[in-house]
């Protein structure tokens, strides 16, 4: 037997119906939700576990609800493992148990940021992180940023989700920008997303 055909033999495996089988494998490519050590994008918070109670210091605020401890902080939050192509951060907050209504944006966070601190400043561009900015709320109160579950006869589903995206900042929108049109831009922009979710 000649050197070219040990080679072959041990290259082809020879199957029963006389055909010949290579194995090839192709090199693995990374999710793009996943950063550049290939872990996908993850969001956490130290106020709650994913589908956990919400403290109640996040909660709303309102007329005629005197409750000290509800307090309209937004919670902290952390993410892990944005995509190598991130050029910012944005979070958004929704109520899933009515019709998905948008409760907070925040946006142009820094690609070089990480987390938010809790209690974020109610202003159009808040001082933590530097850079940022909010959507003007309008519906049970009006205000800049975060506006806290707001469900005193039901228990509701609140949704948090970091979007990674491929612009550092939002140019087309401003302080006078609807939360929707805010909403829009940001899912168009968006390389790749991760939720987590609490009850309140």
């Amino acid at each position: 037997m000649t050197i070219k055909r040990v080679v072959l033999s041990a290259l082809l495996v020879v199957c029963a119906g006389g055909s010949a089988v290579a194995a090839v494998t192709s090199p693995s490519s990374a999710s793009p939700d996943a950063g550049p050590d290939g872990a996908a994008l993850a969001i956490t918070s130290t106020a709650f576990t994913n589908g956990g109670r919400i403290p109640i210091v996040h909660e709303c605020t309102s007329s005629g609800d005197n409750d000290p401890r509800k307090k309209n902080e937004s919670p902290p939050l952390a993410w892990t493992g944005g995509p190598a192509e991130t050029q910012s951060y944005a979070i958004i907050m929704r109520d899933v148990d009515n019709r998905n209504l948008l409760h907070w944006i925040i946006y142009d966070i820094p690609a070089t940021v990480a987390e938010l601190p809790q209690n974020v400043e109610h202003v159009y561009k808040p001082a933590v992180p530097a850079g940022s900015r909010q959507i003007y709320y309008r519906g049970s109160a009006s205000l800049f940023g975060y506006q806290g579950p707001c469900s005193p006869s039901s228990v509701n589903t609140y949704t948090f989700t970091v979007y990674a995206l491929n612009r550092a900042t939002l140019t087309e929108l401003n302080e006078n920008s609807t939360i929707q049109t805010a909403a829009n831009s940001i899912t168009q922009a968006s390389l790749g997303s991760a939720v987590i979710s609490g009850e309140s």
